[in-house]
């Protein structure tokens, strides 16, 4: 779903930033590496943003988690995204599944990452649930994912809509996407809002997520209700573990940012040892 998408704020002094490409399956996707100065050797954070998001829409989160979780990161666009290169068409409706299950494992090949710490927002949280299904990360968190449709996410996004022909918001992702921008909301809008969309539903490979899960979502999120969480939670089993944020919205690593830092890195810290 939507994100804010104000400019970034400085980085943690104690991790370094190195910006550059990655050619996966014949495309030069952005990539951004984060290492602290005191790295554990494994495992690495990748960090999946959401349907409207970027490298840069993350502002300084990545940073400041790997700088508490000691552990070095990957941020990336995805094509469409950024400074990646343009979709080549519309979304298949099982678009979620198909970049867990075959365009991410791509990804992490060309990167030569062996078994992540995956950290995906919204969509990307998706990606990262059909993706732990079919391998074996090392630990998934999943912040405001979906695995089925609401009526409550397709308000949000008709609201979302509404304030796309109404203010800046579109100048305003601009300087995220560039010339892809009209295709970037158009690809998560009219993808969601299609009928054949109503039809998702991700909860039955769930029961193969076998790595520590922490589920996140904000009680206030205007694009989903608690059942997404007790969903993936029931389907997981015993692996996961739900974290709901009482006055938050879609985005508790924004809005949220160093409590949320400091929970997932004492998740990370129980798990890793």
């Amino acid at each position: 779903m939507a994100t804010s998408d104000s400019p970034n704020s400085p980085p943690a002094a104690s991790v370094s930033r190195s910006d550059g490409w990655l050619t996966v399956d014949g495309q030069a996707l952005a990539v951004r590496w984060l290492t602290p100065s005191e790295p554990r050797q494994a495992p690495v954070i990748v960090f999946l943003h959401d349907a409207l998001g970027s490298i840069g829409q993350w502002r300084d989160f990545p940073d400041r988690l790997c700088a508490l979780a000691r552990l070095p990161g990957l941020v990336f666009d995805r094509p469409g995204h950024g400074a990646s290169p343009p979709l080549g068409g519309p979304r298949a409706v099982d678009y979620l599944r198909r970049q867990g299950e075959e365009e991410l494992p791509a990804l992490l090949a060309a990167a030569a990452i062996d078994r992540p710490v995956l950290f995906g927002h919204s969509d990307g949280g998706s990606i990262a649930l059909a993706y732990a299904a079919v391998a074996t990360p090392a630990a998934l968190i999943a912040e405001a994912a979906h695995v089925f449709v609401e009526e409550l996410t397709l308000q949000g996004i008709r609201d979302f809509g509404g304030r796309w022909e109404s203010t800046d918001v579109a100048q305003r992702l601009r300087k995220y996407h560039g010339d892809k921008t009209e295709a970037v909301y158009r690809a998560w809008h009219d993808t969601w809002l299609s009928p054949a969309f109503r039809g998702l539903d991700m909860t039955a490979g769930l029961d193969r997520v076998g790595c520590p899960s922490l589920i996140i979502q904000g009680q206030d999120d205007p694009y989903g209700s608690p059942a997404q969480v007790e969903a993936i939670v029931r389907g997981i089993g015993a692996h996961a573990r739900p974290w709901m944020l009482p006055g938050c919205g879609h985005a508790p690593h924004l809005e949220q940012k160093e409590l949320v830092a400091q929970r997932v890195t004492a998740f990370l810290g129980e798990i890793l040892r």
